[in-house]
C-alpha cells in the first residue's frame, strides 16, 4: 500500500498486512506520518515540555502510552 506523509509529502510503501495499513484503509481520517517527521515532532515537543511554559493536554491513556 502506498501512503503519503501529511507533512513532507514523502511517498512510502507499507505492507498491506500491518495494523497501520488496515487503519488507513478502514478509517480515512487516520493520517500517515513518515518516521523522520514523527521523530522531529516528538523531539521538539519534548523540548517544549522541558521549558515548563508549554501546556500539553493529554486526551487519553492509550495515546499517552504511545507518546
Amino acid at each position: 500500500m502506498r501512503v503519503q506523509c501529511v507533512i513532507c509529502d514523502k511517498i512510502e510503501e507499507l505492507n498491506d498486512d500491518t495494523l497501520q495499513a488496515k487503519r488507513l484503509r478502514n478509517r480515512p481520517i487516520h493520517t500517515h506520518m513518515c518516521d523522520a517527521c514523527h521523530e522531529r515532532i516528538s523531539e521538539r515537543t519534548k523540548e517544549r515540555l522541558a521549558t515548563g511554559s508549554f501546556r500539553f493536554y493529554r486526551s487519553s491513556r492509550r495515546i499517552e502510552d504511545d507518546f
